[in-house]
């Protein structure tokens, strides 16, 4: 049991990591990933409502009528993503505003939605937990890493904080003769860089 368990959590830190491996929440992927700051704060709250749903979903997977399921785990993902927004704004106002729209859009987020339909609802809650926990965090270290990568060579420094609990404040890390390449912190940016870490992540085996 604790095997299944272990596995359950680990594989969406690698063999699932969602936008690389399942090519899945590429919107916020894209979208919110200018700073290593703001890719981590999507992906903690995102984590936050899946872990959360995945929970409610499996508590209530034999009560709720199966022709109204779906109906059900929006609304229930919505109030989560209610939740968080909430908290967000409370105690860290500044990330909740660069993230902006992004936080309620978690509502239609696939990958949330999809961990409903395909696994929570069919398995017990430690399972879920697992799951909802081991695919949250890997989502929340890919978007961390799009953004680092994006954020070091579109200004050549690392600043920024996590809920103000962690904070860094790397400057000019390439020397002080480098030239920042702003176009890896616009959209095209994110589209080419998203491009080649898929690449990257193909050519090293998910097991």
């Amino acid at each position: 049991m604790a095997k299944s368990i272990a596995s359950e959590f680990t594989k969406g830190l690698w063999k699932e990591v969602p936008p690389f491996r399942l090519v899945l929440g590429l919107c916020p992927t894209l979208g919110v990933t200018t700073s290593l700051k703001n890719g981590i704060g999507m992906g903690l709250a995102t984590t936050f409502v899946l872990l959360c749903s995945n929970i409610l979903v499996s508590l209530l997977r034999k009560v709720i009528p199966a022709k109204v399921r779906i109906a059900c785990y929006i609304i229930i993902i919505a109030t989560f993503v209610i939740v968080v927004e909430q908290m967000m704004a409370a105690f860290a106002y500044g990330l909740f505003m660069d993230l902006g729209v992004f936080i309620p859009l978690i509502v239609v987020n696939c990958i949330v939605l999809g961990r409903a339909e395909a696994f929570a609802s069919k398995n017990g809650v430690f399972k879920s937990t697992a799951d909802g926990l081991g695919i949250g965090l890997g989502f929340t270290w890919a978007l961390g890493l799009l953004g680092m990568v994006r954020e070091l060579i579109g200004t050549g420094s690392l600043k920024g904080d996590v809920f103000g609990l962690i904070h860094w404040n790397f400057q000019n890390i390439f020397g002080p003769s480098f030239e920042p390449f702003g176009f890896a912190v616009q959209a095209p940016g994110a589209f080419v860089l998203l491009g080649l870490l898929l690449c990257a992540m193909n050519l090293i085996p998910s097991k």
